[in-house]
């Protein structure tokens, strides 16, 4: 057999179908001969073809499953599967030499991963970008969070352009300027009719001389984005047809990719379809020039991520990225359904496993969309499929890593593939199903080992499993813990993996506000029957849906699939008002989409329209996209959805942001009809039976059936298993299986069993699924959070966290938002449960259930500065306090002496803003119910007005303070709701059991690391290191770190840091626990669960009156933001583990009487060994998002000018450290601003012989071009037309200059005793892609 043949997986199964009609102007005249048609999914790693073909009766299919890249037999995949059928279905000869004769042929239909692959491993076309001037590096910094909070190197993918090109250009919204501002500048109307001012005119002989270096470079692809384009285009069109004179080849013109508000975004799309279209269209003219000029003739269509099929002339790069799993997608939500179900209603979670990760969608009736998405580091803003992707796969990589079982996200990939395929692959899932006996050797090819001549080794992987399970019961010895089997531990790993599959599948139903029992698991995939059983009966699923091309369903999807077209542009207005503009738009645009239907031959009655209107509640900043509903009403679908998914409405009005049309013709080829009416008679006999095992029931013998020999109507029991050619179908016992009239499997899933209780001892499988539970616990709040909130803090910049405590107020389980929340959360908890408790104030009224505790004084209840306010409630079970869960938001504004609360110049604690050390927020009545305790919440927001000194204020958001409170006691309401489910399934002492474990675990681990460490440096069994660093006013931070190796517990003391400062860079004690507790995080060399355990070795000392530890009505809010930042440079400075970062947040305000703006700014990153520095991000205690410049200019009277790197002010070394960013708005009108920063006197240290960053300056420039130094802490008033220039610090360099440094190399040589993370965060932090928190 050759290896072409052994690669092959032919499936010629035949069987009727039903073809749908699909009225096509693209027809030739000899189309009664066109009998052929192919629907082909281009994997990165396979290729699926399924093929209707002609028959005697009709029609049958064939389908074909080979390899993406096999050179030495074919060059391309789907041209040669298209090759195979024509020859073995005429038996006529295809050569591979001659063009394909199309004569037959009369639709293809393809999905592709070549964008996808391109964009991940960054091989696309060489492009450079066009972009304002200005901003320059604005695709760089994107929204200047970090991907991962406790990794030291911040990794972010690499962009995509090799050049850029500046346009000298200014256009402004003309809304909030002053008239002064007006004159002499010519007005422009917007596309949504809005007044703009040029104010800048675009000088294109400029341009063009730039331009031309560029095409001297041989670089022919350009992305022009300019701000304000998508209303204002007239620059971009103005490039685009110079860039067209002068020979770009491909233009991609932010505007006409994507015509929506959000620059960075939109840059990012523009610069994707100029780096993806040219691959593209290179793979599509290798692919057509294999066929003879007939083509013309064939209806040629691509799948695009939005689930529409779109003409090969109109595929670009943009909308490619989810070709391939839209066809799956598609395919499962146009083919889950059988007899006696009402299909248009079913609720459906789609799910994709395949090697190396898992997609999870929901589809319930109309497709699920996202409008901005992020792959591989670029956001696409774009219609995409809402396909959820989970890195846990069948290759997915097994570790046992101090006493956790842990899946991925590491890959074997296909090569060298999981150890039983014989390559010297790692442990993987694959492998733990292959000795559980759930994968059958005798029904796969003989196709692994080097010669790939060798069957499925279980052998061998029950070999190494059994290696992993020595490692397991050595550790468990030294514990305590019971020895495993090697099926214990294959059967360990297949929980976790499923719970890890879990976590998506909850954020896309119950997060939402679905029932997940009310929906079907549809299964597909090379690996997913394997765990569907499992993972439906764990969510309370009761039904299992596995179509009979399950295995190839992205390429059966392609058949299901109808051509679309899409228009869409920008709008401005307010729904209820002016409704004939909104309708006389839509109808432009379903005109516009309708017309290119029609050109594709489709007639009118084969074209439907949707149309859709972008809606958010004014003052919020996330818009839905709102389809109409039968009446032609969008607001009450919109309240609908609202309520559903937010489980609020606002009494305000609903601004519309964009509107849509979707047009579809209908061209869907496929059709299922039942294969036989008939009585399937008996069950056929069993192939074989193996021994399979099944969690609680072990090995029980199995039947094992080939699925072609079941019949429509044959009913099995589980235990069983299913098979067919390229995958395996595992019926779980008690678990039923039908075959449906169209020869699909049906699974009705039996209730999770009454479980043998868990005992309270740690058992290191349990440990790692509730690691994940708890985990999943404060994501889903914070997704509540976040979806509930209203203002732009909360909702847009993620300033919040979620977490989950013990009874004595520890930290149990932290969802990974803000470094600088982590420790002080818990100290937070832990005073009011003093508070309430026994001896405490509030003893005599105690704690009810439904009380939910406000708070955020910073000295005296654990917060850490006033603007974060902590909502905490009480988790009750049997009438006692079993858990507390918490949210602390970032409030716009809070009162004090300047508008958002983050003063520059206050010395006391009341200039800023209001304080709380505990209010009831919900109180208990007689009557058992919570009240909502508005009025009293609101006296205390408006107290500081009513202070008596001068120039203090109450709240000037009260209304947007009264929202995000509600907003926070429904996270909590949440993460109750959550942590009952898991009492109710598990019992409270096991639940409460596991809470001590996962610290203790994480404990353990930080022990482990201050012993290496002590070790590593050579220190004795008791040891010190230190470190020392200084603010801007000269006062000094001191740590000394001892160290006693032999227990691994560790004493930080600040003895000889200065005193109170007068200003407000003291910084409670809560604040350096979080710091300490996020260095610590940071410098464990695995992912571990961030809780309370991993401070329990570490005791801090802190001189009482210094400005750690400050007086109760001592200014903080510098403490938060900067202070933070500078203990945190002095930990790791002491660990010898990182330069200094920028030591600074850059804290800039603006506002008046009427509205208030705060931000926070980035800037370079420490380098440490063997890594550079990051440039123009966010840094340890920090990762807030800054506003997008088009909507900070929407919302706002300023304009910005410049927002880029600051180049060369990263400190030199071996490895140099990261540069800041200057960042210029100028003000439209008179406002109150405010800046408090850091580093503007001394620089960021390097280290290791490396030189440190540049620091700050604050410039003020005054419209008469004068230039005033502000210094780091500042409020001014400016008049329209002055600007503020802000250069934030660089980071800190690391080793000598002199050194070699290769920013390429991916060895790290550590610091010796320390083992420096590369990659990682939190367990399975799969992320919320529609928020791209």
């Amino acid at each position: 057999m050759s290896f072409q043949q052994r690669r092959l997986f032919s499936l010629s199964n035949r069987g009727s179908t039903r073809l749908g009609s699909m009225s096509s102007a693209r027809t030739s005249r000899h189309e009664s001969q066109k009998d052929f048609s192919f629907w082909i999914d281009r994997g990165g790693t396979f290729t699926d073809v399924f093929a209707e073909v002609p028959a005697e009766n009709g029609s049958s299919y064939r389908t074909l499953k080979l390899l993406s890249e096999d050179p030495a037999h074919y060059r391309d995949a789907p041209l040669e599967g298209i090759r195979r059928v024509l020859e073995e279905t005429t038996g006529a000869p295809h050569s591979r030499d001659t063009p394909l004769d199309t004569s037959r042929i009369k639709s293809i239909r393809m999905g592709t991963t070549v964008a996808t692959n391109a964009l991940l491993e960054r091989k696309g076309e060489p492009m450079a970008i066009v972009v304002t001037k200005g901003f320059q590096d604005l695709l760089h910094i994107g929204n200047q969070s970090r991907p991962n909070i406790f990794d030291l190197e911040v990794k972010c993918p690499d962009v995509l352009y090799e050049c850029v090109v500046q346009a000298d250009e200014q256009i402004a919204l003309k809304k909030f300027m002053d008239e002064s501002l007006l004159t002499g500048n010519r007005e422009v109307k917007a596309v949504t009719n809005e007044s703009g001012i040029v104010r800048k005119e675009i000088d294109l002989e400029k341009l063009k001389k730039d331009l031309q270096v560029v095409l001297d470079k041989g670089i022919s692809s350009i992305a022009v984005f300019l701000k304000h384009a998508a209303l204002f285009p007239e620059h971009e069109v103005a490039i685009g047809k110079l860039a067209a004179e002068m020979g770009f080849t491909q233009i991609s013109l932010s505007h006409e990719v994507m015509q929506m508000v959000k620059m960075v975004p939109r840059g990012f799309t523009a610069s994707a379809d100029a780096y993806l279209t040219p691959c593209i269209q290179r793979y599509l003219n290798g692919f057509r020039s294999g066929f003879d000029e007939g083509l013309k003739d064939v209806q040629l269509l691509f799948m695009q991520s939005d689930g529409g099929l779109a003409q090969v002339d109109d595929f670009s790069g943009h909308k490619a990225i989810l070709s391939g799993p839209a066809g799956g997608y598609v395919g499962y939500a146009g083919l889950t359904k059988w007899e006696g179900t009402d299909a248009l209603n079913l609720q459906v979670i789609g799910f994709d496993m395949g090697g190396t990760s898992t997609d999870v969608s929901r589809f319930d009736g109309e497709y699920a969309h996202v409008f901005e998405s992020v792959t591989a580091g670029v956001a696409i803003q774009a219609p995409q499929l809402d396909i959820n992707t989970v890195a846990a796969g069948g290759g997915s990589r097994l570790f046992f890593r101090t006493g956790v079982f842990l899946v991925g996200p590491e890959s074997a990939g296909a090569h060298p593939g999981p150890v039983c395929y014989r390559k010297g692959g790692p442990l993987t899932i694959t492998d733990a199903n292959a000795v559980l006996g759930r994968i059958v050797p005798d029904f796969f090819p003989k196709i692994f080992g080097p010669n790939e001549d060798e069957p499925l080794d279980v052998e061998g992987a029950r070999e190494a499993m059994q290696k992993l399970t020595d490692e397991i019961n050595a550790y468990g010895a030294k514990h305590g813990q019971p020895e495993k089997s090697v099926e214990q531990v294959a059967m360990g790993f297949i929980k976790v993996a499923n719970e890890t599959m879990s976590r998506p599948i909850r954020a896309l139903t119950q997060m939402k506000g679905h029932d997940i029992q009310k929906h079907v698991l549809s299964c597909f995939g090379g690996a997913g029957g394997q765990h569907a059983c499992s993972i439906a009966r764990s969510l309370g699923i009761p039904t299992v849906f596995v179509h009979k091309y399950s295995s190839i369903l992205s390429a059966v999807g392609m058949g299901v699939a109808d051509v679309v077209h899409e228009e869409q542009k920008p709008f401005n207005g307010i729904l209820g008002e002016n409704q004939g503009h909104v309708v006389e738009q839509l109808e432009l645009l379903e005109s516009k989409a309708v017309a290119e239907l029609k050109n594709q031959g489709f007639t009118p009655d084969a074209i439907s329209t949707e149309k859709f209107l972008n809606l958010r509640y004014n003052g919020t900043d996330i818009a839905v996209m709102i389809k109409s509903d039968a009446n032609g009403d969008y607001l009450a679908p919109f309240v609908e959805h609202y309520q559903r998914e937010f489980g609020f409405v606002l009494s305000r009005k609903v601004l519309i942001d964009d509107v849509r049309v979707r047009a579809a013709g209908r061209s869907g080829c496929m059709e299922e009809q039942a294969r036989s009416t008939e009585s399937p008679g008996p069950l056929p006999k069993p192939s074989l039976h193996c021994r399979s095992c099944f969690d609680e029931d072990g090995f029980v013998e199995t039947p094992v059936f080939k699925v072609e020999t079941l019949m429509p109507g044959h009913t099995l029991e589980g235990p069983a298993l299913l098979i067919d050619k390229i995958s395996t179908v595992v019926v779980d016992p008690g678990c039923v299986a039908s075959i449906t009239a169209e020869g699909n499997i049906l699974i009705q899933v039996a209730p999770e069993k009454e479980r043998q209780k868990l005992g309270v001892e740690c058992e290191p499988i349990q440990l790692a699924i509730f690691i994940h539970r708890f985990m999943s616990i404060a994501e889903q709040m914070g997704y509540t959070l976040q979806r509930t909130s209203v203002s732009v803090n909360i909702k847009e910049r993620l300033d919040y966290s979620c977490a989950l405590f013990g009874p004595d107020g520890s930290l149990v389980a932290n969802a990974p938002h803000i470094p600088v929340h982590l420790g002080a959360m818990s100290e937070a908890v832990k005073f009011q449960v003093k508070y309430w408790g026994k001896g405490g104030p509030g003893e005599s009224e105690g704690i009810r259930n439904g009380d939910v505790l406000v708070s955020n004084h910073p000295q005296l209840a654990g917060g850490s500065h006033l603007p974060d306010i902590t909502v905490i409630t009480p988790v009750f079970s049997g009438g006692q306090i079993v858990f507390f869960v918490a949210s602390r938001g970032h409030h716009a504004d809070i009162g004090g002496i300047t508008p958002g609360s983050m003063p520059p110049n206050s010395k006391s604690l009341v200039e800023e803003g209001a304080s709380i050390v505990s209010f009831k927020l919900v109180r208990v009545g007689s009557d058992g119910k919570g009240v909502f305790q508005e009025e009293g919440i609101t006296e205390i927001l408006m107290a500081p007005g009513k202070s008596g000194i001068e120039g203090v204020s109450g709240t000037r958001a009260l209304e947007d303070n009264l929202s995000d409170l509600r907003a926070q006691v429904a996270a909590n309401n949440q993460g109750i709701t959550l942590v009952g489910q898991l009492i109710e399934a598990c019992g409270l002492d096991v639940v409460q059991a596991y809470m001590r474990h996962i610290q203790q675990n994480a404990e353990d681990s930080v022990r482990e690391m201050l012993k290496e460490f002590s070790e590593g440096q050579n220190l004795p069994p008791v040891g010190m290191v230190s470190g020392q660093d200084q603010m801007d006013d000269g006062s000094p931070i001191k740590l000394a770190v001892t160290i006693d190796r032999n227990d691994g517990s560790a004493i930080f003391d600040f003895e000889g840091t200065g005193p109170e400062v007068f200003g407000n860079c003291n910084a409670p004690p809560a604040v350096t626990y979080s710091a300490i507790l996020y260095s610590l995080r940071c410098l464990v060399n695995r992912d571990i669960p961030l809780n309370q355990g991993c401070l329990a070795p570490v005791s801090i000392k802190i001189p009482e009156g210094c400005l750690l530890a400050p007086s109760k009505d001592a200014g903080v809010c510098g403490g938060n933001t900067l202070t933070c930042q500078r203990v945190t440079d002095v930990v790791l400075k002491a660990f010898k583990a990182a330069a200094a970062s920028q030591g600074c947040m850059n804290n800039f305000t603006f506002g008046d009487e009427t509205m208030g703006y705060y931000e926070t700014i980035a800037g370079g990153s420490g380098a440490g060994p063997k890594w550079h520095g990051r440039s123009g991000v966010h840094t340890h205690m920090t990762n807030t998002r800054i506003t997008d410049p088009e909507i900070l200019e929407q919302r706002y009277p300023v304009l910005l000018h410049a927002f880029h790197l600051r180049e060369g002010s990263g400190g030199q070394g071996q490895w140099r450290g990261g540069n800041g960013i200057i960042r210029e708005v100028e003000f439209l009108r008179k406002l109150s601003v405010g800046i408090l920063s850091e580093r503007r006197s001394t620089q960021p240290f390097g280290l290791e012989g490396g030189g440190p960053g540049e620091k700050g300056s604050n410039i003020l420039i005054k419209k008469d071009g004068r230039k005033i130094n502000l210094g780091a802490k500042a409020t001014v008033s400016v008049e329209p037309g002055d600007r503020f220039r802000i250069h934030t610090p660089g980071g800190g360099g690391y080793g000598n200059p002199d050194g070699i440094s290769d920013p390429k190399s991916s060895s790290k040589p550590e610091i010796k005793g320390v083992k420096y993370r590369s990659g990682g965060g939190s367990i399975m932090d799969y992320k919320l892609r529609q928020e791209s928190a």
